[in-house]
Order: C-alpha cells, then structure tokens, then sequence
C-alpha cells in the first residue's frame, strides 16, 4: 500500500480553473501535465465561456450547414488536419454518420461522442467560438471553430438549441481504452490472403480482419506481398514530398476512433519544423510528428472500381497514424500516377 505522501489527488475544478489562467501551454498539454483530460479543463469552466451541449452529431452537426465556413479539426496523438469549408450533405447511420461535403468530409463513429462544449474564449484577435466533443475518457475526437470576424448570431442560437442545462463543473470519465498491439497469427495467412484477393470494397477489409480476430497490423505483417509491403520508416516523408512536388492529387485520412477526416487534393510544400511535418495550404493545415512513425506499409486491397492502395503509418505501440490514398472517384479506384509515387517508395531494408 502507497505511503500517504505518495497519494496522487486528482486537481479540483477550481485548481484546473487556476491552471488555465496562468498557463502558456495548449490545452492538450496542459491537460497531460495535470493529469487530466482536456474535457476536464473546460468542465470545471462551465458557465464561464462554456457551456455545456448534447454530443450527439445528429443534432450538432446536422446543424453546422447554416453556419457557413467553419474550420474542422481532427487528430490523434501524432497528427492534426484543420480544414476549411462547410458541413454539407450530413447523412445520419446507426453506427456510422458522415459530411460529404467538397472540402469537409469525415466519418463519424457515433458511440465515441460523448462529451461536447460550446466553448468562447478570449483571444487577442477577440472571442473565438468553438463547439468541441470528446469520447468517453475526454479527450478530443473532433472540434468545430467559427471564423473571429464571422457574425456569431447563428452559433449562439445553436449553442442554445444544444445546451443541456447542466451546469457542474465536474466531469466523470472512463479510463481510455490501450491501444490494440499487433495480433499475429501465421497460422491464418493462408486464409487471409485468399479472402484477401476476393474482396470487393476496401471497406470489407475490417471486417475480414474481425472473422479472423486478428486486427489491421497484424494482418499487414502476416499477408506480405503483393497485398501488403513494409517500407522504410521515412517513407510516408518521402512520399508527402512527392506529393507536393508532382502534385498528384491524394486523399489524407487523419483521425481517431470518433471521427476521420478526409483531405482530397493536391497539397503544398512540407515545410519541417523540429520534428513535425507540416502543410500550410489555403483552407488546410496538417502537422504531423514524423518521429512518431514506426512503421509504414504500402498495401493493396482490391475493388470493383479497381485496386484500391494505400500507404499507411504506425506508431510505436501499433496505433494507426494516417492513411494516404490516390484521389478516388465514383468509377475508379486506380490512379496510375499515384501507384507510381507508391511504387518507387523504398521498402524497409531487410534484417
């Protein structure tokens, strides 16, 4: 049993209320550095600049359109994309829901909503407004951001429409959820690779991997080629370069386990800065911290509309970091000009 000195007590709302006052780091530091969730940081300020609203993006997002542009945000530990638009086409799903917009498209896994927040803080641009949401454990799974010169009228009709009427400034959360380590099985290599060869839509590929309960990773390094072929670990900086150099069209898909986001197009210069990866493009902002990259795998899945390839990127512990496409259309999956970026890509030098 732990000695009293060395009991840990959780900071209060009125500590975490302190903390954000003097503080210089961004919130997600500044959360890790307390010990808590960034949903706790703007909990313990409901009812100043917070207000607390329903998760459910049947209501908050079905509703974003009215809004004009907006700036979408979506990251995991090691990457973030901010993107410019509107939230057009907003199709509900039981277990899937999703933006099919132009410039906004994303995936969103509903059960993972579960804490959300209008949130109004001072700046010396002036006040930017915000509805964030966050899963289960409170960290962040997708943020909503008005422009500071837009008329904020609408929002805070929605943020009133939304508003739950709780007025706490403490927030119960759950422990989060470990990462998956690969699950390998050679066993089952034989069978994944002929199920493998008879899919028709990438989007099966999951499901595969869930009959055989093995998971994504573990599936790429059992299946070997020409499904699935590990690159050098500086292979996804290599192929973000060339991506802006040629500027062959790609699609980015950055997230977590609530919310995807999808950028289709070509992208600017990677401008590095210390250990991140970095685009600045009008209307699409990605910062990626390429030291996080432990695994890269080129992977080939086949479809009706064509082979579907994709160069994926793993962390340390096997969590998913991004996924790059070639730029798909409704007819076609294929992209000649993209399959030759992945093809020259050097795979990981042999042991």
């Amino acid at each position: 049993m732990a000695a009293a000195s060395d009991t840990i007590t959780a900071p209060s709302p009125a500590d975490l209320r302190a903390a954000q006052e003097e503080a210089t780091l961004r919130p997600r530091d500044l959360a890790a550095s307390l010990g808590v969730s960034e949903a706790h940081l703007l909990a313990a300020r409901t009812g100043q600049g917070v207000t607390r609203i329903t998760a459910n993006p049947d209501a908050l997002v079905a509703m974003l359109a009215p809004l004009g542009r907006l700036m979408a945000l979506t990251r995991n530990d090691s990457i973030v994309s901010e993107v410019e638009g509107t939230y057009l086409d907003y199709r509900p799903g039981r277990h899937v829901a999703m933006v099919l917009g132009p410039e906004i498209d994303l995936r969103i896994f509903s059960r993972h909503w579960v804490h959300a927040f209008a949130v109004e803080a001072e700046t010396p641009q002036g006040i930017r407004r915000s509805f964030q949401v966050f899963d289960a454990a409170g960290d962040a799974v997708h943020k909503i951001y008005l422009p500071l010169d837009a008329d904020p009228s609408d929002w805070l009709a929605l943020r009133d429409r939304l508003a739950t009427g709780e007025h706490g400034d403490a927030l119960t959360t759950d422990p989060r959820t470990p990462v998956e380590e690969p699950i390998i099985a050679p066993e089952k290599s034989d069978r994944l690779r002929r199920e493998w060869d008879a899919l028709t839509d990438s989007h099966q590929f999951l499901m595969l991997t869930r009959k055989l309960r093995i998971n994504r990773l573990g599936a790429y390094r059992i299946a070997g080629q020409p499904h699935a072929r590990r690159l050098a670990a500086d292979a996804l900086a290599t192929l973000m370069h060339r991506l802006a150099e040629t500027q062959v069209p790609s699609m980015i898909f950055a997230g977590n386990a609530g919310c995807i986001q999808i950028k289709s197009g070509p992208i600017g210069p990677i401008r590095p800065t210390g250990p991140w990866l970095n685009v600045l493009d009008p209307g699409f902002d990605m910062h990626m911290r390429g030291d996080h990259v432990a695994e890269v795998w080129a992977v080939t899945k086949p479809s009706r509309r064509g082979p579907a390839v994709s160069v994926e990127a793993f962390d340390r512990r096997g969590a998913l970091i991004v996924q790059v496409f070639g730029h798909r259309t409704a007819e076609i999956d294929h992209n000649a000009a993209w399959m030759g970026l992945v093809e020259a890509l050097p795979t990981e030098a042999t042991q």
